[in-house]
């Protein structure tokens, strides 16, 4: 079963990822000239808030190794569409959400090799293992930035083609992604049972934190409401599906749920019994 979800959960992410980029027109990037405001207060609490939240968070659960490791990959994962999907039911600022999604999806590529560096060498010291920095902005080039191009592309190039199947690629995104990890879960579920105890409790407090903690920061810098709870979402949901796929590949032939995945494995289970209903909640009080 591993080697099935191996094999199935790159291609999940390169999917969304691309059912993404059909999403997008060259106006989406525009739109950071136009509102640098609330731009850059989402980058702030993406590429700084967010890691240094994650980074005390471990401190305080006392995750150390790999464990810690695994909780800084996530930390340096972008928002996923879920996101989006949960911006658009609340009608706060979808093309501010899918703005800040494309564009720390895209970067992501320096910062997940820059983050992942740092937290081995922080969190492992002298046993940490080499871990290939290179092959790992590879990958996430490959997952990511690659992928949104060639679907900004091709929707810039036949935009009426690409309206016509877009929503359904994006519905069979998101079911091939709950289909890769409910597999993954299923067969690694002894692994879940003994760990989600002891990481579950940290996992519910990146999400509650650093949502909490972006729309704060967001208001203090006098984003409007809506803004700031289109930032609040997006930092506080990171892509579980591109963690676990970053994080997966640095055991070799090791199992899908090593030691460094585990947060990202976890994250999934977490996410959806707890924060995604209390995001959707909120989302209806309009």
């Amino acid at each position: 079963m591993d080697v099935i979800v191996s094999a199935l959960l790159p291609m999940a992410v390169v999917v969304i990822m691309f059912s993404l980029g059909l999403g997008l027109t060259p106006a989406d990037f525009a739109r950071i000239a136009r509102q640098p405001r609330s731009f850059c207060i989402g980058a702030l609490n993406q590429i700084v808030l967010l890691p240094l939240t994650a980074y005390f968070i471990i401190l305080v659960f006392g995750f150390s190794g790999e464990t810690a490791v695994g909780f800084m990959i996530l930390a340096s994962c972008p928002g996923g569409a879920a996101s989006n999907i949960i911006t658009r039911i609340a009608n706060w600022d979808v093309a501010l959400s899918v703005t800040l999604t494309a564009t720390f999806s895209l970067t992501c590529v320096v910062t997940i090799p820059v983050i992942l560096d740092f937290a081995v060498r922080h969190f492992m010291g002298s046993a940490a293992p080499d871990i290939d920095i290179a092959g790992t902005a590879i990958t996430a080039f490959l997952l990511t930035a690659l992928p949104i191009t060639l679907g900004l592309s091709l929707r810039t190039i036949a935009p009426t083609f690409t309206d016509a199947f877009a929503p359904t690629l994006g519905r069979v995104a998101v079911v091939l992604f709950v289909g890769v990890i409910a597999s993954a879960i299923v067969s690694n579920w002894q692994v879940v049972t003994d760990n989600i105890a002891r990481l579950g409790s940290g996992l519910f407090a990146l999400v509650a934190v650093l949502s909490a903690m972006a729309f704060a920061v967001s208001r203090v810098l006098r984003a409007a409401d809506i803004e700031a709870k289109t930032i609040a979402i997006e930092t506080g949901v990171q892509n579980g599906a591109l963690a676990l796929a970053i994080a997966s590949p640095l055991v070799a032939k090791g199992p899908i749920f090593n030691a460094y995945a585990l947060p990202a494995s976890l994250y999934s289970v977490v996410w959806l019994a707890t924060a995604l209903p209390a995001f959707l909640i909120l989302a209806r009080q309009r």
